[in-house]
């Protein structure tokens, strides 16, 4: 009775080369956003992406790279969940605006890392020694606070707001506001000073726009 060969054992399974570039960004924002852009060495990357280090010295030339690398990818794959977000649909451009607000209070839920903001993690340890990464938070901060521009022009244009305000100063406002929740509740350990923050931005807009804070109230998202 002829005995059958044992199979041989699979072989690894090669990642293609883009794939692994993706498994590094999609890893970089995780752990960047948990542990710090420091604390993340490269080791620590390819180990939770599954990838090598030459694969990751293929993409990347350094840490600082996949670092800038990271910001850019972040404001990509953020920018299409808030282009199909439901606070565009309104037709007052003041009520885009409020809308966009709840919207953002609504991301606020869960563990800390996963709605805190990446850009605005890593240009608070980099800003002083990579200047690559903290002009590509900078582009992302300022470039989503580009895209309420037009609904903040529009509103103060309707309701005859003008200096000292400008839109793109109010634009660039909410992201200040935001990233210094963020900021709070990672030193409270929780959610509460995030939620407040844009609460009292709220507040301030209906102030502007309407002359009493207490419309903010009023317009909350049900």
């Amino acid at each position: 009775m002829n005995t059958p060969n044992p199979p041989e054992p699979a072989r690894p399974t090669r990642i293609p080369r883009g794939e692994a570039r993706i498994r590094l960004l999609d890893t970089a924002l995780r752990l960047i956003r948990e542990q710090g852009f420091a604390a993340t060495s490269v080791d620590a990357l390819c180990k939770e992406a599954g990838v090598t280090k030459g694969a990751f010295f293929h993409h990347f030339d350094s840490k600082e790279a996949l670092g800038a690398a990271a910001a850019d990818y972040w404001s990509e794959t953020t920018s299409a969940m808030f282009a199909d977000a439901p606070y565009h649909a309104p037709q007052d451009p003041l009520d885009r605006v409020f809308a966009y607000l709840d919207f953002r209070a609504a991301l606020i839920d869960g563990e800390i890392a996963g709605f805190t903001c990446l850009v605005g993690t890593m240009v608070q340890e980099t800003y002083g020694s990579s200047d690559a990464i903290r002009a590509a938070c900078n582009a992302s901060i300022t470039g989503h606070a580009a895209t309420l521009e037009a609904d903040i022009q529009a509103a103060m244009d309707m309701r005859g707001v003008g200096a000292p305000f400008t839109a793109q100063s109010l634009a660039l406002l909410t992201q200040t506001v935001l990233q210094g929740g963020f900021i709070t509740a990672k030193a409270a350990g929780h959610k509460g000073p995030a939620l407040d923050a844009v609460a009292h931005l709220k507040r301030y807009f209906a102030f502007i726009f309407e002359g009493s804070a207490t419309r903010a109230e009023d317009r909350s998202a049900a």
